[in-house]
């Protein structure tokens, strides 16, 4: 495993990292016992950094990682989030009272008296016009609740923005094969101001693991029933905005470009990772041997000038003109 710096804090991070939205809930049936081998095989991959959200199977993801700390002796940090627990999405919603009440309640959760990283998780754009907001988060640092903060965001404008902000140490940003937006002013500007980037949703809600096809069905509660077809109002994350059979045939002309026995889940991480911007990608896993594939796109070499010019148009024919101006 390979390690990167997270904006100001110092903090030493595994660049392929471990994202816990599926071990709470909304993929699937989930099963405790085996999220929890799969955050250990996390854990000896040399995965130094989680991230999950109070939202996450209304806590459970949060509570597992409270477990694994207990269960093992090595450090490692825990990112969580804080905001989807208003029942509408407000600026006003993000107050003094609820930030308080939601960190509290992390803290429970984690069984911790600090929380390594708190984002605020996709709030909407006029919370990042408040600097009040974030004069909350300070003081919930100086409180002691808090060792840094950062933002989860929908859009380049969200990011940008929230850069403007000095104590803002991490920006979580869809970023993939799919997504490929934030590499043209936001990770410049990034760089400039020191900040890490999380990329999330790095396969596409599964659909860069290859493994998705056009007979795959998915169960009741898995957010992966929605965008079928590209609808508006689901851009921002399943699948990232792109329509299903788009996504499928896209998927066939980049497994032409992964090297023989290199799941394609590996070629899209890698991708990822060879902008210097981008801190670590966080893929979800619920199973030891995911977590396992995922680790090994670490270990991959550089992807060649010819593959990386390839992905590029096929990005740009099948892709950038469906979602690339929403985000």
């Amino acid at each position: 495993m390979k390690y990167r710096t997270l904006g100001r804090t110092g903090w030493k991070i595994s660049e392929i990292s471990f994202g816990a939205w599926a071990i709470g809930g909304a993929w699937g049936q989930v099963n405790d016992r085996e999220s929890m081998a799969a955050l250990h095989a996390a854990l000896d991959g040399g995965v130094n950094f989680f991230d999950t959200a109070d939202v996450y199977g209304d806590g459970r993801s949060e509570r597992l990682l409270a477990k694994l700390r207990k269960e093992r002796p090595e450090p490692f940090y825990i990112a969580t989030k804080a905001g989807r627990r208003l029942p509408q999405q407000t600026p006003e919603g993000y107050s003094r009272k609820n930030l308080n009440a939601w960190v509290d309640r992390s803290l429970r959760n984690l069984k911790t008296d600090t929380i390594d990283l708190l984002q605020l998780h996709c709030p909407p754009t006029g919370v990042y016009y408040q600097p009040e907001v974030f004069g909350i988060l300070d003081d919930l640092v100086k409180a002691g609740k808090l060792r840094h903060y950062g933002v989860s965001v929908e859009k380049v404008e969200q990011a940008l923005k929230a850069i403007e902000f000095p104590k803002v140490q991490s920006v979580q940003i869809i970023f993939n094969l799919f997504r490929q937006r934030p590499t043209e002013l936001f990770f410049g500007e990034a760089r400039r101001r020191k900040v890490g980037i999380l990329a999330r949703v790095p396969l596409a809600s599964g659909m860069l693991s290859g493994k998705i096809s056009r007979g795959s069905r998915f169960a009741n509660d898995d957010h992966r029933n929605f965008n079928r077809h590209g609808e508006a109002f689901d851009r921002g994350e399943t699948f990232s905005g792109v329509d299903y059979a788009t996504g499928l045939r896209a998927v066939e002309e980049l497994k032409a470009l992964t090297p023989k026995h290199v799941p394609l889940s590996q070629l899209a991480l890698r991708w990822i990772l060879e902008f210097p911007a981008v801190t670590c990608a966080i893929p979800g896993a619920k199973r030891p041997a995911q977590v396992t594939e995922n680790l090994q796109a670490s270990n991959l070499k550089h992807l060649s000038p010819v593959v990386r010019k390839a992905i590029k148009a096929i990005y740009e024919r099948e892709i950038k003109p469906l979602v690339h101006q929403y985000w």
